[in-house]
């Protein structure tokens, strides 16, 4: 599936069961391992883990298998990992404790690490 078909897959999924402040990120640049990450909040532990499970569960209406899940139940995290894609949701709190839409943000691209002799991340 195309990157573009599973965002959307993703976002839809979330936003079916009323994730908040979902937000996508372009890792592509800065990371080998994921194109994009969506970010998520959800109300709390259970909700999280719901929307998560209907991430996975979308996905594999779709024909795809994720490649891992990590956080399940009653967790205040939960990544699932669709390949290109890879789905955080979290409860507020956590959330702003890690900040991956920061992080991420300031991370210096591949082809910028290169260029001072750095490895990528």
């Amino acid at each position: 599936m195309h990157n573009t078909a599973l965002k959307t897959l993703a976002m839809d999924a979330l936003e079916e069961l009323k994730g908040r402040d979902i937000v996508s990120l372009d890792v592509a640049n800065l990371t080998d391992v994921t194109d994009l990450m969506l970010v998520a909040s959800g109300t709390s532990t259970r909700h999280v883990t719901a929307l998560a499970n209907n991430v996975i569960e979308r996905a594999k209406e779709n024909g795809i298998q994720p490649l891992g899940v990590e956080g399940r139940a009653g967790s205040e995290w939960v990544l699932v990992d669709l390949g290109d894609v890879v789905v955080h949701v979290m409860v507020p709190e956590t959330r702003s404790l890690y900040d991956l839409e920061r992080l991420w943000s300031d991370l210096p691209s591949d082809a910028e690490q290169d260029a001072r002799g750095g490895g990528g991340v």
